[in-house]
This record gives C-alpha cells, sequence and structure tokens, in this order.
C-alpha cells in the first residue's frame, strides 16, 4: 500500500511554470566554490537552477522561508510524499507547522538516468549532510569542509547570526547530482560517481520567498570515501525571472490548514 497516493496531493501548474519560464530573464547567479557553501534568494514566483559548470559535483542543498527561518525543508516529508529520488514535478515541502510547497522542480537534465541496475537513482532525499561530528565519531579527527559545516559558515555569513545560532537552522538537505542507494544485502546507504557532467543542471521554481544554501561537497561526485582523494568543482546556482504578467492571478501557496489544537 503506497502510504500517500501521489493523486490526492495538490497538483503543480507544470504548463503555467513552462510559460513562465519561457521568456524569463536571468537576473542573479551566485558561484558556489569547490568544497564551500553560499547563500542565494529567490523571490517567490522566480526560478533558480543549480548547474554543474566544470566537472562532476554533487550539492547540499538547504531552504528556508526568506522571512522566518523556522520554516524549512522538510526532507523526511518529501520523501514520503514523493519517494526516495526527486525530478520534474515533485517539490520540497516545508516544515510543521506550514506543510507546503517551497519550490517545484521544473527541469532535470539528468532525468534519463531513473534507477540502475543498484537500484542507484539521483537527487536523493535519503542521506542527510556529511558532518564533523560523525567524521569525529568515526575517525577522531577535527574536519570543517564538510557540508554542514559550509552550510552553517554561509548561513552565518549571509545573516549575522553566529556559528551556534546558524547551526540550529541547518537541517537535512536535497542531495542535488548525487546518486545514492541502499545495498541489497545489508540495506545500507551508499553513494556512487554522480553521472552528472558540465552543463548538467536542475531548475525549480519558488512557490515562497527563499533563502537558500548550497554546499559544493567536499566529496566531490561522492565516488570516494576520501574527501583528500575527491575532484571537487564548483556549482552555479542562477535566479531567472518572468516576464511581467505571465504569472498574473498565480499567489504562493497558503500554509497548511490544519488548526493546530492538537485535540486538546
Amino acid at each position: 500500500m503506497i502510504c500517500y497516493p501521489p493523486g490526492t496531493l495538490p497538483a503543480p501548474d507544470m504548463s503555467l511554470y513552462a510559460a513562465a519560464r519561457a521568456g524569463a530573464a536571468r537576473t542573479g547567479a551566485v558561484l558556489v566554490p569547490a568544497r564551500e557553501a553560499r547563500c542565494f534568494r529567490v523571490p517567490a514566483g522566480q526560478f533558480f537552477r543549480i548547474t554543474c559548470p566544470e566537472g562532476p559535483q554533487v550539492g547540499d542543498l538547504n531552504l528556508w522561508a526568506a522571512a522566518d527561518l523556522s520554516e524549512r525543508f522538510y526532507s523526511g516529508k518529501t520523501r514520503a510524499l514523493h519517494g526516495t529520488h526527486l525530478t520534474v514535478g515533485h517539490r520540497l515541502w516545508s516544515s510543521f507547522p506550514t506543510l507546503r510547497p517551497m519550490a517545484t522542480i521544473t527541469a532535470d537534465t539528468l532525468g534519463w538516468y531513473g534507477f540502475d541496475a543498484d537500484g542507484a537513482g539521483v537527487h536523493d532525499v535519503i542521506g542527510t549532510r556529511c558532518d564533523p561530528y560523525t567524521n569525529a565519531l568515526l575517525t577522531g579527527a577535527q574536519y570543517h569542509h564538510h557540508c554542514h559545516s559550509n552550510l552553517i559558515r554561509a548561513l552565518a555569513a549571509e545573516t549575522g547570526m553566529g556559528a551556534a545560532g546558524a547551526e540550529s537552522h541547518v537541517h537535512d538537505v536535497f542531495n542535488v547530482f548525487m546518486c545514492t542507494g541502499f545495498t541489497r544485502d545489508t540495506h545500507q546507504y551508499f553513494t556512487k560517481a554522480s553521472p552528472v557532467r558540465a552543463g548538467d543542471h536542475v531548475e525549480f521554481f519558488a512557490e515562497i520567498d527563499l533563502l537558500g544554501a548550497l554546499s559544493a561537497c567536499p566529496w566531490g561526485d561522492c565516488g570516494t570515501n576520501s574527501p583528500a582523494s575527491a575532484a571537487c568543482h564548483p556549482l552555479l546556482v542562477e535566479v531567472f525571472t518572468p516576464a511581467p504578467g505571465v504569472l498574473d492571478g498565480w499567489t504562493p501557496p497558503a500554509p497548511n490548514r490544519y488548526d493546530q489544537s492538537h485535540g486538546l
């Protein structure tokens, strides 16, 4: 039994998004250096594209409502609603109590990949993010260029808050371009070298005003278990603004309608 049948979800208007994207102009860009993270902002009704401009590279994406960082991307609910890997037509959902679409995927040059013979797919909402705590647990070493720390530094730089404040807002990510699955024998999470190549991209329609942070993972294409041996490349985030009038009548999704009384 499918727990959340997709036919019952509010469907995105993909034809409207296509019409809006057709005449959109590039209005912003942020280059994320290899092994680092950067923040970017996208107003509701605009598009953002994440591109691998030079060589194979995966990225860890965090999203927040620009006006309220307590509303943030909810990878677990997104996974439950859409599946382990996302592509065109899937949406990135926000945390409770708002639980609404934050962004909708409108283009994906890796959509052809599907699931391979190992059961792996691209763009996952399975994993969390590489982090210094797990690294210290497993190796005893101090290493500050995990995606978790990268995202903290980026958010701190964007907002002016300290590391502790920024860390409280960093959350489980959307693993852009990452090729992952579960082993068939032990059902453990695995990665393999991403099929992404220079020029590949995934594109989103911003359903609400967004603050994003993207880390160019220090593990490169995630085909190795060692950042020291990983070839890393930058990622590019571009923002595109539709022509005036094309989205007339469209409004951002309202917060979830549950009354939060919880039976009390």
